[in-house]
Parts: structure tokens; sequence; C-alpha cells
């Protein structure tokens, strides 16, 4: 689809031609939820992992058994809720500097490396324990489809 964008340039009227697929502007919006429900995946998992740790509805859908073990592990699920926040964090900001001019490719670069990680550590936690499939796909479908359409996008 061929678009014509009219501009003003010193003084005089100019036009650009721009050759824009509807179908990556697809890939691209479509790229952007994805990336925006992992975000939010990753932030609810923050809350879990360090806010509402004590709970053992939280810590048992971890697969803690008991108390002990769960104030045992509290340190290292808070560590990793922070980890998670920043994954998200880094896709958020990347998501705002996409929509800001002159700063696609930076906030594109970020998202798709926030996503990327997202998605290693779903396959590193997979691959640590096959028991922890669902929790894996629940971490890693979000990043790869919002990575696959971001891809895409470019085509």
């Amino acid at each position: 689809m061929q678009h014509s964008v009219t501009v003003f340039v010193d003084g005089r009227v100019a036009s650009i031609s721009a050759t824009l697929t509807l179908m990556s502007v697809v890939f691209l919006v479509l790229g952007i939820v994805f990336a925006s429900i992992a975000a939010l995946i990753h932030v609810v998992i923050f809350f879990f992992e360090s806010i509402l740790w004590k709970r053992p509805a939280i810590w048992g859908r971890f697969g803690v058994k008991d108390d002990s073990d769960a104030s045992t592990l509290q340190p290292m699920a808070f560590n990793q809720g922070f980890y998670n926040l920043f994954l998200a964090a880094g896709t958020i900001v990347g998501l705002i500097l996409i929509a800001v001019p002159n700063f696609g490719g930076a906030g594109t670069a970020l998202v798709i490396f926030a996503l990327f990680s997202m998605l290693a550590a779903s396959v590193v936690l997979i691959s640590s324990n096959a028991s922890l499939a669902r929790a894996a796909v629940t971490q890693g479908a979000a990043p790869l489809l919002g990575l696959v359409f971001l891809l895409l996008s470019f085509i």
C-alpha cells in the first residue's frame, strides 16, 4: 500500500512517498500487545515474589510445601521478583520509546532484548524442572509471541 505524506521543507511543499504494508503494521501492533501482556505478567510475578510472598496461597503456587521452606526461600524470591520487575520495566520503557520520534529503533531494540530475556528465563525454568512446564509457558508464551510479531514487522 503506497502512502504519500506532504511536508513543508524551507517554506516549500515536498512530497515524501513511503511504503507501508498493512501486514507490517498489524505485526507491529500484535508485537506491542504481546509485549505489554508479557510486561504485565512479570509485574504480577514481582508482586507474588517480592510483596506477597509471606502468604501461603502465594508461596504454595511456587511449589513450596511449608512456612519454614517459604521463610528460607524468601530472600531468593524477593530478589527474583525484582529481576522480573526490571524485565517488565525494560519492556515498558522500550514500548514508550517506540512511540517517540527518533527513538523507535532504540525502543524496539530494548523491547526485543527484554522479551528475549523473559523467553530465555522460561527455557531455563522448564529445563531445570519439567514439572514447572505450566509456569514456564505462562512466563514465556507472551514474550515469544511478542518477539515473533515484532521481528515479522520488519519484513
